[in-house]
């Protein structure tokens, strides 16, 4: 009966950790559309927002962060490909080198900030729009002033989405992403030719930038001190890296290391890093020289939709309305885009870590948490979108910070000496703009502290509710721990609890000794000694692998590594008694000391008082008491 409890919880976690599993492999420009329905739905606001960062210095700003994207976030972000193909990311990168705890409590504090980034998506995506929807000039009157609840009312349909069931995501994106960025085009095309048609429009900005900050040089002085204000237009490239599992590689791709795999994965982040680029500085031009400055500050028309002003203005209200559409339509997927992603990102540690509840497995409970949070952070800021801009970027510039320090330590690791140096000196870039934006707008990182403290306390607390589960996911043997039993399982099994020691013959002797005189037995007859020894206590689950040794020519012992020792010891008698048939009985000695230290040391080392714990978790595991194992404490 406990075997068939495990499986169950494992059965229920695993949809949402393999959440689009079943999913054939996709052309890898097919996956890229994906990751740009959040990428480059930037475009419906990263304009406004440069310019309000950077005003007229917006396109030397703007260019100053293409080139960091080209030469700084793009060939990270390869690496990181590379390095975690399956599509763990950088936060699995960076797991495997810190061990224990600190690497646990580390990768959630990333998973704060991964969080931020996503939910940020969602509200600041959906809030850009419902200014699509409010400024289009055939809305009624009466939507004006209830962004609010439009933006709210855009996400509770997201969570619908996704409550109902999330299918052919990558077809849609496509249908999305060719027609935004279409449309994008013909609105920058027809925009660039007015400004070519009246010439003076360069020649005033060139004077007025000259007027304002002087010579280039100190033009392109007081961009580099601005343009981390446009981070925004950065998202995406975890993204692009977390969706790997769905690019399709070669047909003799290992399961390792994918060759296939990652090249494609590495021609997805160029294109779309390309792409964006080329968007970028052209629709910064355009919106910079075409509209009033008065016009991006609050309330104006091109607040938050500096292209779908130009769409209006020169393209006629037809147009307009079609582009206003594709822009909202696509905005308000980078929503599933990002719910998507952290449907996959927090299965994918926290179950791991024991520091989940149980409806996270599941995915509806989880979309419906996701969703609320969505619900309060749009009605803390009012659903504004510059107001959100400062969270949006903090949250995207944390996680290429991670990601730069990972692929650093990693090249470090390989020896290669000039990748290390670049590597560090982009990470040293990413440290600079993360901390102005911090500074800057420290809006983000207060809402990335509130997130990392709600998961740390809830995964914590998670921990200890499920503190007493068998934490086991498969027991295997060796052929000689399997004749151990078979040979037992004739007459009585007799497991004794041990803690190695020296391993000498007088260490078990005088287990024995004590064992016959604590129980009151004539004989101790055929005894097995089991070791359990804990070589990382942060773990929750785990394979337990059951070795067979004999010691001094007379003493079977089973050896045991696990994450906890009396989860494992209770997970191992269960197992015994389902191979054998025969309930085995376990002995224990009681362990000295304060009963709250042991508590304690159980919770955060895996150890303590180990005979009550084994037992209760038996008594969990195992309602039927006529069928539990006996454990005996002398």
């Amino acid at each position: 009966m406990a075997s068939v409890s495990l499986e169950l919880h494992i059965a229920e976690e695993a949809p949402a950790a393999d959440h689009h599993a079943s999913d054939q492999p996709q052309p890898w420009w097919r996956v890229m559309c994906l990751t740009g329905v959040d990428y480059f739905s930037t475009l419906g606001y990263q304009p406004g927002i440069a310019f309000l960062a950077a005003g007229l210095l917006s396109p030397l700003a703007t260019l100053i962060l293409v080139l960091l994207t080209l030469f700084g976030a793009l060939p990270v972000y390869r690496r990181v490909a590379a390095e975690s193909p399956h599509g763990q990311g950088s936060i699995a990168m960076l797991e495997r080198l810190l061990p224990l705890w600190r690497g646990k409590i580390f990768v959630l504090g990333l998973l704060g900030f991964a969080l931020t980034d996503f939910i940020i998506t969602i509200t600041l995506s959906a809030a850009d729009a419902s200014v699509h929807i409010v400024e289009n000039p055939h809305v009624p009157e009466v939507l004006h002033g209830q962004e609010l609840w439009i933006t709210i009312g855009l996400i509770a349909l997201l969570g619908a989405v996704f409550l109902k069931g999330f299918r052919e995501a990558i077809g849609v994106a496509v249908v999305l992403v060719i027609l935004y960025l279409t449309l994008n085009a013909v609105v920058i095309i027809v925009a660039a030719a007015h400004v070519i048609e009246d010439g003076h429009l360069v020649t005033d900005w060139s004077s007025a930038l000259t007027a304002e900050h002087g010579n280039i040089a100190l033009m392109i002085a007081v961009a580099l001190t601005l343009f981390p204000k446009l981070a925004l237009g950065m998202s995406g490239f975890e993204t692009g890296v977390a969706v790997m599992s769905h690019v399709e590689g070669d047909p003799d791709d290992g399961a390792e290391r994918p060759a296939g795999r990652i090249r494609n994965t590495k021609r997805l982040l160029t294109v779309a890093a390309c792409i964006m680029s080329c968007y970028l500085i052209a629709s910064s031009l355009v919106t910079t020289l075409l509209i009033p400055a008065q016009e991006f500050e609050d309330g104006g028309s091109a607040n938050g939709r500096a292209l779908a002003y130009l769409a209006h203005l020169y393209l006629g209200e037809g147009f307009g309305t079609l582009y206003d559409v594709s822009t909202i339509m696509i905005l308000w997927f980078a929503g599933a885009s990002a719910m998507a992603g952290m449907l996959n990102l927090i299965p994918r540690y926290l179950p791991r870590y024991g520091m989940s509840p149980e409806w996270a497995g599941a995915v509806r409970p989880l979309v419906v948490v996701l969703t609320l949070t969505a619900f309060l952070i749009t009605w803390i800021f009012d659903a504004d979108v510059d107001a959100q801009g400062g969270a949006y970027a903090t949250g995207v510039l944390v996680l290429m910070t991670s990601a730069a320090v990972a692929v650093t330590l990693a090249a470090r690791r390989a020896g290669q000496r000039k990748l290390t140096v670049a590597f560090g000196l982009i990470c040293l870039v990413f440290v600079y703009t993360t901390a102005d934006n911090v500074v800057e707008r420290p809006d983000g990182v207060k809402i990335g502290a509130c997130f990392i403290a709600a998961i740390i306390a809830v995964s914590l607390l998670s921990r200890i509710s499920r503190a007493l589960e068998l934490r086991t996911i498969e027991i295997s043997y060796d052929a000689r721990a399997e004749s151990f039993l078979r040979d037992c399982a004739r007459r009585t099994i007799r497991l004794v609890a041990n803690e190695p020691g020296a391993r000498d013959e007088a260490e078990y002797d005088e287990k024995i000794a004590q064992l016959v005189d604590d129980h009151d037995l004539r004989d101790a007859g055929d005894i097995i000694f089991v070791e359990v020894t804990v070589p990382d206590y942060s773990d929750f689950e785990s394979d337990i692998e059951v070795r067979g040794v004999a010691l001094h020519g007379r003493y079977r012992v089973l050896t045991v590594e696990a994450s906890s020792i009396p989860n494992a010891l209770a997970a191992l008698v269960l197992d015994i008694r389902d191979r054998t048939g025969v309930r085995p009985h376990i002995y224990f000695e009681w362990t000295e000391g304060n009963p709250l230290m042991h508590v304690l040391r159980f919770l955060l080392f895996g150890v303590g008082d180990v005979a009550p714990v084994t037992r209760e978790v038996i008594r969990r595991a195992e309602a039927d008491r006529a069928s539990r194992p006996h454990v005996h404490v002398g």
